[in-house]
């Protein structure tokens, strides 16, 4: 799948999504919902983020998802590749695996992936990638960290 067909998917799954606005797993999810993507938090430790409902696992979202993103290290990425190709089998659904800046999935989980048909993208964020594609300004994250 190209880069740019990832944009014309409209819902997606932020694994590790932050209620804090200083952390970039709360900017670029925020940035998506402004650009009119359908966010779908999954942080086991919140209830609600970015007025969404979040869920404890990808398992548990009741709704189609599109992508998943993913804001963990890339040690839990096995973990999340293995929840993906759950909802793959049982459900149809997840095209694509989005990992942020400085993740990278661990040597089989592409091609995990790939033989079910789900793409994925390594170490890029997803914000500045459609800010550059589509001629958008990036968000900061406010506080100073991030």
């Amino acid at each position: 799948m190209d880069v740019k067909e990832v944009f014309k998917l409209k819902t997606i799954a932020v694994v590790g999504a932050s209620r804090d606005p200083a952390k970039w797993a709360h900017v670029v999810p925020l940035y998506l919902k402004q650009m009119g993507y359908r966010i779908i938090p999954i942080n086991p430790s919140a209830g609600e983020i970015l007025g969404e409902r979040a869920y404890k696992s990808l398992l548990e979202v009741p709704e189609p998802v599109d992508v998943v993103q993913v804001f963990r290290p890339s040690e839990e990425v096995p973990k999340i590749a293995e929840e993906v190709l759950k909802r793959r089998r049982e459900r149809g659904d997840v095209k694509v695996v989005w990992l942020q800046l400085g993740i990278r999935a661990p040597p089989g989980v592409r091609e995990a992936l790939e033989r079910e048909g789900i793409a994925l993208f390594e170490d890029m964020c997803m914000m500045e990638t459609h800010a550059r594609l589509f001629g958008h300004t990036p968000l900061q994250p406010q506080g100073g960290k991030g």
